[in-house]
């Protein structure tokens, strides 16, 4: 139960599903009730997928490329500080990859399922970097069923908060999503510092 409660509490975190509330209503308005919520069950059902298939085949990406694990962790704990210090900042859909450019064609699509909703906005750099990592920590059969339970977990948080988007905006306001967005900006930044502190410790006792 500790590693569903630590994976879960790690991957809210980094994805930030509130932070993307306003950009869900902005691409959204338009459309009908049952056109939302079949943007957002698929918008989960492809954050879902892609988060496995990253937890999963990462580390073979990894070998094939010749990257270490510390390597990773420290260059995914660099992605996960700047989108930290991105939601402390208000700066959250420019590193996520969503301007006016990309929102302005998002609107144009038939499906913003995939795209930008499930990438780059939710399952970004940052969260596959950190399952990737996840995996060297969780080998177990049991441990890693945790984890895909973990990752479904957060599909259907992410599922639920885009279903109720225009509910959360008009109840929360943009100052309420602001204020919620920094106080998990903060959590996000402890978990890139933690990320990068280890991964230099360890490379420092393999240089003794």
């Amino acid at each position: 139960m500790e590693i569903f409660i630590y994976v879960f509490a790690a991957l809210f975190s980094v994805i930030n599903p509130i932070g993307a509330v306003p950009i869900f209503v902005g691409l959204t308005q338009n459309d009908s009730k049952q056109e939302r919520s079949r943007i957002s069950i698929w918008t989960a059902i492809n954050v879902f997928i892609i988060l496995i298939i990253s937890f999963f085949v990462g580390q073979y990406v990894l070998n094939f490329f010749g990257i270490s694990i510390d390597a990773l962790r420290i260059a995914g704990g660099l992605i996960i500080l700047n989108s930290g210090f991105a939601l402390l900042s208000g700066r959250f859909s420019k590193t996520r990859g969503v301007n006016k450019k990309v929102e302005n064609d998002a609107q144009q699509r038939n499906d913003i399922a995939l795209t930008p909703l499930a990438i780059p906005m939710l399952a970004g750099p940052g969260s596959i970097s950190l399952l990737i990592a996840l995996y060297q920590d969780y080998k177990t059969i049991n441990d890693q069923i945790l984890v895909c339970l973990a990752i479904a977990a957060v599909a259907i948080s992410i599922f639920a908060m885009m279903r109720s988007a225009h509910y959360l905006s008009r109840i929360l306001g943009a100052s309420g999503i602001v204020a919620i967005s920094r106080i998990i900006g903060f959590i996000v930044i402890a978990i890139g510092v933690q990320y990068i502190s280890s991964s230099v410790v360890n490379i420092l006792k393999t240089l003794q």
